[in-house]
C-alpha cells in the first residue's frame, strides 16, 4: 500500500461495497468517515445503487462521493475485460479459472461470477487509474469477488470485513473459505464472529483475522442525553425479515395487553415481512398499541429512541446490531436475545434484559420488568449502557485498530 496520496502526506485506499450508501449501512459510513479522520484518503466505489431513494442527509452526501461500477452499462465492462485480456492475460486467466472454481460451489449461476470478473477487470482499471493498491471490501457476499478477482490481475491487495450472521448460512455458496485464504486480513466483528470464522478457515489463517468493533460517530458518543418519557413506550427498529423476530415480539405485547399491562410500541423499518406483521397485529388487536411508522432519518430514530423507555430487539440471527449500539449512545436500556456478538455488549440485568431467542413469554416478561422499574433504576440502567457502548464501540478507537491492520501491510 502507498505510504501518502500524491505527497499530501494522506494514505490512500478503495473502499468496495455491494450498494452504499444505505440506511442499513451508518457503521461503514462513520467507518469511512473517521478513517479520514485518521489520515486516510478513502475512495468510495459501490457495485450499484446509484438510484437508490435516501432520506437521510449523511447519506446523500455520501452518495455524492461513490462511484458505481454498473452504473456505465455494458460497455465499460466489456472494454475493461478486453483491456486486461491484452495486458494482463496471465493473470486473468488465473483469476477465470477462480471464479470458475468458486461458481461451482456457489448457489448462484455461473453467469454472476463471469460478471463478477468483469467488474474486478473495471475495478483494477479504476483503481490503476487512481494510483490505489489496496481495497477493502465489506460482507462476504459478491463485493468481496469482485475485491478478490481484482487482486489476481496485478498488483493490488484486499481485505474484507465479515458481519454474519447471513454470511455464516452459507459459507461454502459464498468460498468464504478461499476468500480468507486469499485476504491480506480480515476483520471480525465480535469475538462470535471470529468463532465463526475459526470453523471454516484453515488454521493457518486464523492469525490474519482480527477484531474491530463497529464504531458509533460522535453523533451518538458525545450526545446529549433526554429524560426519560413518561409514557411506556418501547421502541423496535430493523428491517422487517425473519432474523429479526418481529413476530415473537407481537406475540409478546399481545401477552402484555392480556394481562392489562399499558405500553405502546413503534416499529421503525421495512421490509418483506410487513404483511405477516400487519396480520399479526390485527390478529392481536394491538392496533391502538403497536405502530408501524416506516423508514426513517437518523435523525428520526434518534428522536424515536429518546421518546422510548427502551429498545426491544427480538432477533433470531444478527452479527451485532449497530441500533443496539446506538440506542445504549443514547442511555437508553437494551431488550434483547441471547444470540451472536449481543451478549459480548449487553449484560443481563446490567444494561438491559437478555432472553432467550424465540420465547414470547420471557420476552414479555422482560418487557413488563423493564416498565416496573422505577425513573432512577432505568436511568442507572441507560447510564452503564452508555458508559459501556462508549469504552467498546467508539468509532475512533476502533478505527485506529483497523488503521493500524492497513498500515502493517507495508
Amino acid at each position: 500500500m502507498r505510504s501518502n496520496d500524491q505527497g499530501s502526506g494522506r494514505i490512500p485506499i478503495a473502499y468496495l461495497i455491494n450498494q452504499y450508501p444505505s440506511i442499513s449501512h451508518t457503521f461503514i459510513r462513520n467507518e469511512i468517515l473517521e478513517l479520514e479522520k485518521q489520515g486516510f484518503n478513502v475512495t468510495r466505489i459501490s457495485v450499484r445503487g446509484w438510484d437508490a431513494e435516501l432520506i437521510d442527509e449523511a447519506d446523500i452526501a455520501e452518495h455524492r462521493k461513490t462511484s458505481y461500477l454498473l452504473k456505465g452499462g455494458l460497455w465499460p465492462l466489456a472494454a475493461s475485460l478486453i483491456t486486461i485480456l491484452f495486458t494482463h492475460p496471465i493473470a486473468l486467466w488465473a483469476a477465470f479459472l477462480l471464479a470458475m472454481k468458486m461458481g461451482r460451489s456457489s448457489d448462484r449461476f455461473m453467469l454472476f461470477h463471469l460478471v463478477y470478473l468483469t467488474e474486478a477487470c473495471l475495478l483494477f482499471r479504476q483503481m490503476q487509474r487512481d494510483g490505489l493498491t489496496h481495497v477493502h471490501c465489506h460482507f462476504g457476499t459478491n463485493a468481496t469477488d469482485v475485491g478478490l478477482l481484482c487482486s489476481m490481475i496485478g498488483d493490488i491487495s484486499y481485505s474484507f470485513t465479515i458481519h454474519g450472521s447471513e454470511e455464516f448460512d452459507k459459507v461454502k455458496s459464498l468460498n468464504l473459505r478461499e476468500k480468507v485464504k486469499q485476504a491480506r486480513f480480515v476483520i471480525a466483528i465480535s469475538t462470535f464472529c471470529r468463532s465463526q470464522i475459526y470453523r471454516f478457515a484453515r488454521q493457518q489463517d486464523w492469525a490474519k483475522i482480527k477484531i474491530v468493533h463497529c464504531g458509533l460517530g460522535s453523533g451518538f458518543i458525545d450526545s446529549a442525553v433526554s429524560d426519560l418519557p413518561d409514557k411506556p413506550n418501547f421502541v423496535s427498529v430493523g428491517r422487517f425479515a425473519e432474523q429479526k423476530g418481529q413476530i415473537i415480539l407481537i406475540r409478546a405485547c399481545k401477552i402484555l395487553a392480556e394481562k392489562g399491562v399499558a405500553f405502546e410500541l413503534t416499529m421503525v423499518g421495512d421490509g418483506e415481512m410487513r404483511p405477516q406483521i400487519e396480520q399479526e397485529i390485527a390478529h392481536g388487536g394491538l392496533e391502538k398499541s403497536v405502530k408501524l411508522v416506516g423508514s426513517k432519518s437518523g435523525a428520526e430514530v434518534r428522536d424515536i429512541i429518546f421518546q422510548s423507555k427502551a429498545l426491544v430487539l427480538p432477533s433470531f440471527a444478527e452479527g451485532l446490531p449497530v441500533v443496539i449500539m446506538e440506542a445504549m449512545g443514547l442511555a437508553r436500556p437494551i431488550i434483547s436475545t441471547y444470540i451472536a456478538g449481543i451478549p459480548e455488549l449487553v449484560r443481563d440485568e446490567s444494561e438491559g434484559f437478555l432472553v432467550f431467542a424465540s420465547d414470547e413469554t420471557a420476552l414479555a416478561d422482560a418487557m413488563e420488568r423493564l416498565l416496573k422499574l422505577d425513573d432512577s433504576a432505568l436511568k442507572q440502567m441507560g447510564e452503564r449502557a452508555r458508559t459501556r457502548v462508549r469504552e467498546r464501540h467508539n468509532a475512533v478507537t476502533e478505527v485506529a485498530k483497523l488503521k493500524q491492520h492497513f498500515l502493517d501491510m507495508e
